[in-house]
Protein backbone atom coordinates (compact mmCIF):
# COMPACT_ATOMS: atom_id res chain seq x y z
CA UNK A 1 0.00 0.00 0.00
CA UNK A 2 1.40 3.61 -1.07
CA UNK A 3 1.92 5.77 1.95
CA UNK A 4 -0.17 9.31 1.73
CA UNK A 5 1.61 12.06 0.18
CA UNK A 6 1.98 15.14 2.79
CA UNK A 7 1.85 18.81 1.56
CA UNK A 8 4.22 20.76 3.21
CA UNK A 9 2.83 24.95 3.14
CA UNK A 10 5.78 27.06 3.61
CA UNK A 11 5.60 31.18 2.99
CA UNK A 12 8.79 32.60 3.13
CA UNK A 13 9.98 36.06 2.85
CA UNK A 14 13.54 37.40 3.39
CA UNK A 15 15.07 34.36 4.90
CA UNK A 16 17.71 34.00 2.94
CA UNK A 17 20.03 32.91 6.21
CA UNK A 18 17.81 30.27 7.22
CA UNK A 19 16.63 28.79 4.32
CA UNK A 20 19.05 26.34 3.64
CA UNK A 21 18.77 24.84 7.02
CA UNK A 22 15.31 24.88 6.42
CA UNK A 23 14.88 22.91 3.39
CA UNK A 24 17.68 20.07 4.05
CA UNK A 25 15.99 19.64 7.56
CA UNK A 26 12.97 18.72 4.98
CA UNK A 27 14.75 16.82 2.63
CA UNK A 28 16.24 14.46 5.20
CA UNK A 29 12.80 13.38 6.79
CA UNK A 30 12.81 9.83 7.25
CA UNK A 31 9.07 9.82 5.80
CA UNK A 32 9.93 10.57 2.09
CA UNK A 33 6.18 10.71 0.28
CA UNK A 34 5.40 14.48 0.79
CA UNK A 35 5.67 17.75 -1.44
CA UNK A 36 6.80 21.01 -0.80
CA UNK A 37 4.61 24.04 -1.86
CA UNK A 38 6.79 26.94 -1.25
CA UNK A 39 5.71 30.69 -1.63
CA UNK A 40 7.64 34.03 -2.17
CA UNK A 41 5.49 36.60 -0.58
CA UNK A 42 8.22 39.61 -2.07
CA UNK A 43 11.45 38.79 -0.75
CA UNK A 44 14.42 41.52 -1.53
CA UNK A 45 17.11 39.25 -0.41
CA UNK A 46 18.49 36.38 -2.28
CA UNK A 47 15.67 33.84 -0.66
CA UNK A 48 13.94 33.11 -4.23
CA UNK A 49 17.23 32.10 -5.73
CA UNK A 50 18.31 29.66 -3.00
CA UNK A 51 14.53 27.58 -3.03
CA UNK A 52 15.28 27.82 -6.68
CA UNK A 53 17.84 25.82 -6.56
CA UNK A 54 16.87 22.99 -4.45
CA UNK A 55 13.75 22.90 -6.64
CA UNK A 56 15.78 22.22 -9.68
CA UNK A 57 17.67 19.19 -7.59
CA UNK A 58 14.83 17.96 -6.35
CA UNK A 59 10.67 17.85 -7.49
CA UNK A 60 9.56 17.46 -4.84
CA UNK A 61 10.10 20.94 -3.86
CA UNK A 62 7.83 23.36 -6.08
CA UNK A 63 8.25 27.41 -6.22
CA UNK A 64 5.72 29.69 -6.50
CA UNK A 65 5.12 33.29 -6.31
CA UNK A 66 2.50 34.83 -4.31
CA UNK A 67 -0.06 36.14 -6.48
CA UNK A 68 -1.19 38.50 -3.62
CA UNK A 69 0.23 39.52 -0.43
CA UNK A 70 0.75 38.17 3.06
CA UNK A 71 0.81 35.43 4.99
CA UNK A 72 -2.58 33.94 4.16
CA UNK A 73 -2.64 34.78 0.54
CA UNK A 74 0.71 32.36 -0.09
CA UNK A 75 -0.57 29.87 2.02
CA UNK A 76 -4.23 29.85 0.02
CA UNK A 77 -1.93 29.62 -3.35
CA UNK A 78 -0.18 26.47 -1.62
CA UNK A 79 -3.14 24.92 -0.66
CA UNK A 80 -4.28 25.89 -3.99
CA UNK A 81 -1.65 23.62 -5.35
CA UNK A 82 -1.48 20.84 -2.79
CA UNK A 83 -2.70 17.35 -4.04
CA UNK A 84 -1.51 15.35 -0.26
CA UNK A 85 -4.32 13.64 1.41
CA UNK A 86 -2.39 15.37 4.11
CA UNK A 87 -1.78 19.12 5.11
CA UNK A 88 0.63 20.31 7.38
CA UNK A 89 2.96 23.94 7.77
CA UNK A 90 6.44 24.70 7.90
CA UNK A 91 7.81 28.15 8.77
CA UNK A 92 10.97 28.99 6.30
CA UNK A 93 13.30 30.16 9.20
CA UNK A 94 12.54 26.81 11.46
CA UNK A 95 14.05 23.04 11.51
CA UNK A 96 12.21 19.78 11.66
CA UNK A 97 13.93 16.58 13.03
CA UNK A 98 14.39 13.76 10.87
CA UNK A 99 11.25 11.97 12.51
CA UNK A 100 8.95 14.95 12.41
CA UNK A 101 6.78 14.10 9.21
CA UNK A 102 6.69 10.35 9.79
CA UNK A 103 5.47 10.60 13.54
CA UNK A 104 2.65 13.18 12.10
CA UNK A 105 1.49 10.84 9.87
CA UNK A 106 1.51 7.89 11.73
CA UNK A 107 -0.44 9.58 14.34
CA UNK A 108 -3.61 10.54 11.52
CA UNK A 109 -3.34 7.46 10.29
CA UNK A 110 -4.16 5.62 13.75
CA UNK A 111 -6.58 7.70 14.63
CA UNK A 112 -8.39 9.11 11.20
CA UNK A 113 -10.11 12.33 9.88
CA UNK A 114 -11.58 14.80 12.69
CA UNK A 115 -7.91 14.56 14.28
CA UNK A 116 -5.11 17.03 14.62
CA UNK A 117 -1.50 15.44 14.90
CA UNK A 118 0.69 17.86 16.67
CA UNK A 119 4.27 17.81 18.39
CA UNK A 120 5.85 19.07 21.09
CA UNK A 121 8.17 22.22 19.83
CA UNK A 122 11.72 23.91 21.32
CA UNK A 123 12.76 26.93 20.73
CA UNK A 124 16.28 28.31 19.56
CA UNK A 125 18.27 31.21 19.08
CA UNK A 126 21.87 32.14 19.32
CA UNK A 127 21.38 34.75 21.74
CA UNK A 128 19.05 32.73 24.13
CA UNK A 129 15.54 32.15 24.50
CA UNK A 130 14.32 34.81 26.53
CA UNK A 131 11.71 34.04 29.07
CA UNK A 132 8.41 34.92 27.08
CA UNK A 133 9.46 32.43 24.79
CA UNK A 134 10.31 29.91 27.54
CA UNK A 135 7.74 30.25 29.24
CA UNK A 136 4.82 29.81 26.03
CA UNK A 137 7.23 26.63 25.21
CA UNK A 138 6.57 24.87 28.77
CA UNK A 139 3.02 25.82 29.08
CA UNK A 140 1.99 24.88 25.26
CA UNK A 141 4.03 21.41 25.47
CA UNK A 142 2.51 20.58 29.01
CA UNK A 143 -1.27 21.22 27.20
CA UNK A 144 0.24 18.81 23.99
CA UNK A 145 1.39 16.01 26.12
CA UNK A 146 -2.00 15.06 27.19
CA UNK A 147 -4.02 16.07 24.02
CA UNK A 148 -5.78 19.19 26.48
CA UNK A 149 -5.03 21.82 24.20
CA UNK A 150 -8.59 22.94 24.27
CA UNK A 151 -8.38 23.64 27.73
CA UNK A 152 -6.61 26.74 28.17
CA UNK A 153 -7.19 28.33 24.37
CA UNK A 154 -8.57 31.52 25.30
CA UNK A 155 -5.18 32.34 27.00
CA UNK A 156 -2.77 31.81 24.40
CA UNK A 157 -3.05 29.48 20.95
CA UNK A 158 -2.18 26.16 21.74
CA UNK A 159 -1.81 24.19 18.18
CA UNK A 160 1.41 26.05 17.31
CA UNK A 161 1.38 27.14 13.37
CA UNK A 162 4.35 25.22 12.17
CA UNK A 163 3.56 21.92 14.20
CA UNK A 164 0.20 19.89 13.05
CA UNK A 165 -0.85 18.11 10.11
CA UNK A 166 -4.43 17.34 9.02
CA UNK A 167 -6.37 15.57 6.49
CA UNK A 168 -6.67 17.97 3.82
CA UNK A 169 -10.86 17.33 3.57
CA UNK A 170 -10.71 18.24 7.33
CA UNK A 171 -8.56 21.76 7.03
CA UNK A 172 -10.93 22.43 3.74
CA UNK A 173 -14.33 21.83 6.10
CA UNK A 174 -13.07 23.89 8.58
CA UNK A 175 -12.35 26.84 5.98
CA UNK A 176 -8.68 26.78 5.92
CA UNK A 177 -6.89 29.71 5.20
CA UNK A 178 -10.02 31.57 3.31
CA UNK A 179 -10.99 34.24 6.81
CA UNK A 180 -8.36 37.07 5.86
CA UNK A 181 -8.05 37.07 9.82
CA UNK A 182 -4.49 37.68 11.61
CA UNK A 183 -3.14 36.25 13.45
CA UNK A 184 -3.95 33.76 11.18
CA UNK A 185 -2.59 30.53 13.12
CA UNK A 186 -4.76 31.43 15.68
CA UNK A 187 -7.89 31.92 14.04
CA UNK A 188 -7.46 28.60 12.30
CA UNK A 189 -6.51 26.89 15.89
CA UNK A 190 -10.09 28.38 17.28
CA UNK A 191 -12.21 26.74 13.80
CA UNK A 192 -10.16 23.26 14.90
CA UNK A 193 -11.65 23.70 18.05
CA UNK A 194 -15.49 24.68 16.55
CA UNK A 195 -15.70 22.15 14.40
CA UNK A 196 -13.95 20.02 17.24
CA UNK A 197 -11.30 17.81 16.25
CA UNK A 198 -9.76 16.38 18.45
CA UNK A 199 -6.16 16.89 19.20
CA UNK A 200 -3.85 13.99 19.29
CA UNK A 201 -1.39 13.71 22.41
CA UNK A 202 2.60 13.52 21.63
CA UNK A 203 5.70 13.60 23.96
CA UNK A 204 8.25 13.79 21.65
CA UNK A 205 9.65 17.16 19.97
CA UNK A 206 8.88 17.74 16.31
CA UNK A 207 10.01 21.21 15.57
CA UNK A 208 12.48 23.60 16.11
CA UNK A 209 10.68 27.26 16.42
CA UNK A 210 14.36 29.95 15.87
CA UNK A 211 13.87 32.89 17.95
CA UNK A 212 15.09 36.15 16.60
CA UNK A 213 14.63 39.90 16.66
CA UNK A 214 13.10 40.68 13.08
CA UNK A 215 10.52 37.31 13.13
CA UNK A 216 7.17 38.55 12.10
CA UNK A 217 5.85 37.83 15.32
CA UNK A 218 7.77 39.96 16.94
CA UNK A 219 7.31 43.26 14.49
CA UNK A 220 4.08 42.56 12.66
CA UNK A 221 0.95 44.35 13.47
CA UNK A 222 -1.24 41.94 12.74
CA UNK A 223 0.55 40.01 15.71
CA UNK A 224 -0.15 42.65 18.24
CA UNK A 225 -1.98 41.94 21.58
CA UNK A 226 -4.90 43.99 20.75
CA UNK A 227 -5.30 41.45 17.22
CA UNK A 228 -5.44 38.32 20.15
CA UNK A 229 -7.89 39.86 22.07
CA UNK A 230 -10.60 41.36 19.43
CA UNK A 231 -9.58 37.47 17.92
CA UNK A 232 -10.49 35.87 21.48
CA UNK A 233 -13.96 37.96 21.85
CA UNK A 234 -15.54 37.53 18.33
CA UNK A 235 -14.43 33.63 18.78
CA UNK A 236 -16.16 33.51 22.48
CA UNK A 237 -19.42 34.82 21.13
CA UNK A 238 -19.34 33.09 18.49
CA UNK A 239 -18.20 28.77 20.38
CA UNK A 240 -18.91 29.25 24.10
CA UNK A 241 -21.04 32.30 24.54
CA UNK A 242 -24.40 31.34 26.21
CA UNK A 243 -26.85 33.65 26.13
CA UNK A 244 -28.99 32.46 29.00
CA UNK A 245 -26.10 33.35 31.56
CA UNK A 246 -25.13 36.39 32.85
CA UNK A 247 -21.51 37.70 30.88
CA UNK A 248 -19.27 38.85 33.06
CA UNK A 249 -16.13 40.75 32.44
CA UNK A 250 -13.11 40.97 34.80
CA UNK A 251 -10.55 43.47 34.73
CA UNK A 252 -10.28 47.04 33.39
CA UNK A 253 -7.09 47.11 31.56
CA UNK A 254 -6.99 47.37 28.10
CA UNK A 255 -7.86 44.03 27.37
CA UNK A 256 -10.72 44.27 29.90
CA UNK A 257 -11.71 47.33 27.57
CA UNK A 258 -11.32 46.00 24.07
CA UNK A 259 -13.75 42.83 25.26
CA UNK A 260 -16.00 45.32 26.65
CA UNK A 261 -16.03 46.99 23.07
CA UNK A 262 -16.39 44.52 21.17
CA UNK A 263 -19.16 42.87 23.27
CA UNK A 264 -20.90 46.34 23.24
CA UNK A 265 -20.96 46.53 19.68
CA UNK A 266 -22.66 43.23 19.43
CA UNK A 267 -25.59 44.50 22.04
CA UNK A 268 -24.14 41.58 24.37
CA UNK A 269 -25.22 42.70 27.93
CA UNK A 270 -22.57 42.19 30.82
CA UNK A 271 -21.39 42.75 34.20
CA UNK A 272 -18.08 44.09 34.39
CA UNK A 273 -15.84 43.47 38.06
CA UNK A 274 -12.13 44.91 38.70
CA UNK A 275 -9.97 44.83 41.45
CA UNK A 276 -8.82 48.37 40.81
CA UNK A 277 -9.99 50.40 44.06
CA UNK A 278 -10.16 53.78 41.99
CA UNK A 279 -12.01 52.00 39.35
CA UNK A 280 -14.48 50.70 41.21
CA UNK A 281 -17.90 52.77 41.60
CA UNK A 282 -17.30 54.79 37.99
CA UNK A 283 -18.77 54.32 34.63
CA UNK A 284 -16.71 52.90 32.05
CA UNK A 285 -18.24 52.66 28.57
CA UNK A 286 -21.74 53.28 30.70
CA UNK A 287 -21.11 50.51 32.84
CA UNK A 288 -20.30 50.80 36.33
CA UNK A 289 -17.57 48.47 38.04
CA UNK A 290 -18.31 46.60 40.41
CA UNK A 291 -15.67 44.57 42.85
CA UNK A 292 -14.68 41.35 42.56
CA UNK A 293 -17.12 39.59 45.00
CA UNK A 294 -19.89 41.16 43.14
CA UNK A 295 -19.75 37.97 41.50
CA UNK A 296 -21.49 36.40 44.74
CA UNK A 297 -24.84 38.15 43.94
CA UNK A 298 -24.90 37.30 39.92
CA UNK A 299 -27.14 34.60 39.25
CA UNK A 300 -25.42 31.68 36.74
CA UNK A 301 -22.40 34.08 35.79
CA UNK A 302 -19.90 33.28 33.10
CA UNK A 303 -17.08 35.24 33.11
CA UNK A 304 -14.50 36.20 30.64
CA UNK A 305 -11.47 36.97 32.74
CA UNK A 306 -8.88 39.28 31.25
CA UNK A 307 -6.55 39.33 34.26
CA UNK A 308 -2.85 38.92 33.10
CA UNK A 309 -1.36 39.03 37.19
CA UNK A 310 -0.59 35.28 38.02
CA UNK A 311 -0.87 35.71 41.59
CA UNK A 312 -4.42 37.17 40.79
CA UNK A 313 -5.36 34.74 38.63
CA UNK A 314 -4.65 32.17 41.39
CA UNK A 315 -6.56 34.24 43.22
CA UNK A 316 -9.23 34.39 41.18
CA UNK A 317 -9.01 30.60 39.84
CA UNK A 318 -9.56 29.77 44.03
CA UNK A 319 -12.60 31.99 44.51
CA UNK A 320 -14.65 30.81 41.24
CA UNK A 321 -13.82 26.63 42.15
CA UNK A 322 -15.34 27.74 45.61
CA UNK A 323 -18.19 29.05 43.75
CA UNK A 324 -18.27 25.92 42.02
CA UNK A 325 -17.96 27.41 38.57
CA UNK A 326 -16.82 24.94 35.92
CA UNK A 327 -13.88 26.44 33.48
CA UNK A 328 -14.99 27.06 29.62
CA UNK A 329 -18.88 26.46 30.78
CA UNK A 330 -18.61 29.26 33.35
CA UNK A 331 -15.51 31.28 32.87
CA UNK A 332 -12.54 31.74 30.23
CA UNK A 333 -8.97 33.63 30.79
CA UNK A 334 -8.05 35.66 28.19
CA UNK A 335 -4.44 35.75 29.37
Amino acid sequence: MQQPLVSILTPFKNTASFLPECIESIINQTYTRWELLIVDDGSTDTSFEIVGRYAKIDSRIKLFKNTGEGIIAALQLALQQAHGTFITRMDSDDIMPPNKLELLTNNLLAHGEKHIAIGLVEYFCKEGVGPGYKSYETWLNKLTRTGNNYSEIYKECVIPSPCWMVYKTDLIACGAFNPNVYPEDYDLTFRFYKHQYKCIPCDQVLHYWRDYSTRTSRTHIHYAHNHFTTLKTQHFIDIDYNPNKTLVVWGAGNKGKKAAEILLKHQISFEWICDNPKKIGKSIYGKTMQPFNALKAIQNPQSIITVANKKAQQEIRAYLNTLGLKPVEDYVFFC
